[in-house]
C-alpha cells in the first residue's frame, strides 16, 4: 500500500509563518560567507576543497556569533501549529548561480552560496549530514535529474513527492529542516501537512501511537539495510494521551510497509493521510527565500513539474539541523538506524546524553549503488 496526496485534490491554503531578514543583515551573511571564502582560499586545497576542510566548521561556528541577533530570532524554529516558516529575503542575483546542474554530483562545485546556507543554519542549531547522502556533504542540491523523472525522491520531477518525514526511518533525524530556494521559474510548490491540525479519533490516536510498523530508509541510502532489525515504531505520540498541542510524527507511507498491518491500523492510517491532505499548505518559493519545517511537527513533499534541463530549472539547497534543546523518545536511543551514520562536525555541545546516542547509533555503513545520487526530500 502507497499513500500519497493525491495530484487531483484542490490544497486548501493557509497561512504560513513569514519573518523578514532585513537588507541589513542579509547583505552581512553574504559578506561573511565571503571573507570565510577568502580565509579557506588561502589554506591547502584553496577554495575548490572548502567544503571538506575541517577548518570550515571552527569558521562558520565563530564567525555564525558575528551575525546581527536578528538573523538569530529569523531563523528561530517555526513558532505556529503549521510547523512551517518563510524567511525572507536573501540577497542574490541569478547571475551568479550559473545553469542549473542536471545532478547533484555537478552541482557540488564550490559556491558561497552553501558557506551562507551554514551560517544560517548554525544560527538556527547543528548542521549534519549523512555519510551515506551526497557523500556527507552538509549543504545538500535539489533538483531534477534525467531518468530520476518518475521517482519518489527529490532528483524527481513528473511525479508527485509523497508528504514525508525526512529521515524518518532514522532516530537521528533532524529537528528542522532547511530549504533555501536558488531558483524556482516555475514556482513549484513545497507542501506541507502538519499534524497539530489534524483531528483524529481516540480510536486512531490509540492506535497509530502503537508501534506497529518499521519505517524503511528510502532510496537515496543504497541498499545493504536489509541485514538490521526493523523495529516497529510509533506513527504519532505526544507526553499527554489525549492533546494535540503537543504531538509529534514519524511519517513515510512510501517506504512503510503498510500492507503488514491490520485493517483497522490501515484504516486510521488512511485517516491520517486524509487529514494531512486536508490541512496541506503550498509553499511556492522564491529565489532568497528560505523554508523552515519543523521536522517532528509537519510532514513536506513537493507537486509535480515538467523538468526543463535547460539550466533555469528548480534549484534548493537543503541542510538537515539538530537542535540540542529538544528531546526525542527515550525509546529511539535503542534504535540502530539501519547502520546509517550522521556527519555532525557541530555537536560540540551536544547534551551528554544525545553525544552517547549519537555513538551508539552511528554503527558500520551499508553497501551503497548508483541510487545513492538522488535524494528524498
Amino acid at each position: 500500500m502507497k499513500s500519497v496526496l493525491s495530484e487531483r485534490k484542490t490544497l486548501h491554503p493557509q497561512d504560513i509563518e513569514r519573518r523578514e531578514l532585513p537588507s541589513a543583515d542579509g547583505q552581512a551573511v553574504r559578506a561573511l560567507a565571503r571573507e570565510i571564502c577568502t580565509t579557506l582560499a588561502a589554506q591547502p586545497g584553496g577554495v575548490g576543497r572548502a567544503l571538506t576542510n575541517p577548518a570550515l566548521a571552527g569558521h562558520i561556528d565563530r564567525w555564525s556569533t558575528e551575525l546581527p541577533g536578528t538573523v538569530r530570532e529569523a531563523m528561530r524554529a517555526p513558532a505556529t501549529s503549521a510547523g512551517a516558516t518563510i524567511v525572507s529575503s536573501l540577497p542574490l542575483s541569478d547571475d551568479e548561480l550559473g545553469p542549473t546542474p542536471h545532478s547533484w554530483r555537478e552541482a557540488v562545485r564550490w559556491s558561497e552560496l552553501d558557506i551562507v546556507m551554514l551560517l544560517l543554519a548554525r544560527c538556527a542549531g547543528e548542521p549534519f549530514g549523512w555519510q551515506g547522502q551526497q557523500d556527507g556533504r552538509l549543504v545538500n542540491n535539489i533538483l531534477p535529474t534525467p531518468g530520476h523523472e518518475d521517482e519518489q525522491s527529490g532528483a524527481s520531477s513528473k511525479a508527485l513527492l509523497s508528504p514525508h518525514t525526512e529521515d524518518a526511518f532514522h532516530p537521528q533525524r533532524a529537528n528542522l529542516l532547511m530549504l533555501g530556494c536558488l531558483r524556482n521559474p516555475d514556482l513549484v510548490g513545497t507542501t506541507v501537512s502538519s499534524v497539530r491540525r489534524v483531528v483524529l479519533s481516540a480510536d486512531e490516536h490509540r492506535l497509530l501511537r502503537t508501534p506497529t510498523l518499521p519505517i524503511l530508509p528510502d532510496v537515496s541510502y543504497g541498499t545493504g539495510h536489509e541485514r538490521h532489525t526493523a523495529p516497529p515504531l510509533p506513527t504519532i505520540w505526544s507526553e499527554t494521551l489525549d492533546g494535540t498541542a503537543d504531538l509529534t510524527l514519524r511519517y513515510d507511507p512510501a517506504y512503510t510497509p503498510l500492507d503488514d498491518a491490520g485493517p483497522e491500523f490501515r484504516a486510521a492510517y488512511a485517516h491520517l493521510t486524509a487529514e494531512l491532505e486536508r490541512v496541506c499548505v503550498t509553499a511556492a518559493l522564491h529565489p532568497g527565500e528560505l523554508l523552515l519545517v519543523d521536522n517532528d511537527v509537519a510532514v513536506h513533499g513537493r507537486v509535480p513539474f515538467t523538468a526543463r534541463y535547460d539550466g533555469t530549472d528548480r534549484w534548493l539547497k537543503r541542510v538537515n539541523i539538530r537542535l540540542p534543546e529538544r528531546r526525542r523518545r527515550a525509546a529511539e536511543a535503542d534504535e540502530n538506524g539501519y547502520g546509517q551514520r550522521i556527519v555532525a562536525p557541530f555537536a560540540g555541545g551536544a547534551r551528554p546524553a544525545e553525544s552517547a546516542r549519537a555513538d551508539a547509533v552511528a554503527g558500520a555503513g551499508w553497501d551503497r549503488d548508483d541510487r545513492g545520487s538522488v535524494e528524498h526530500s
